[in-house]
């Protein structure tokens, strides 16, 4: 089960207060503007800062 288009427009990098996109992959949420990939772990985006991780090079 994929996260659904009404959470993800609901859904802002709790960093910037930005718009987040999912990743090609489907397992992280891609804040462009801080540069960072917030993981989803069994369909939960985890939506927390201290776990995102840097954008690296897709």
């Amino acid at each position: 089960m994929a996260i659904s288009k009404e959470l993800l427009e609901i859904l802002a990098c709790p960093k910037c207060k930005g718009d987040i996109a999912l990743n090609a992959q489907q397992d992280g949420l891609v804040c462009t503007a801080c540069r960072l990939i917030y993981p989803v772990r069994d369909d939960i985006p985890i939506m927390l800062i201290d776990e995102a991780l840097p954008l690296g090079q897709d």
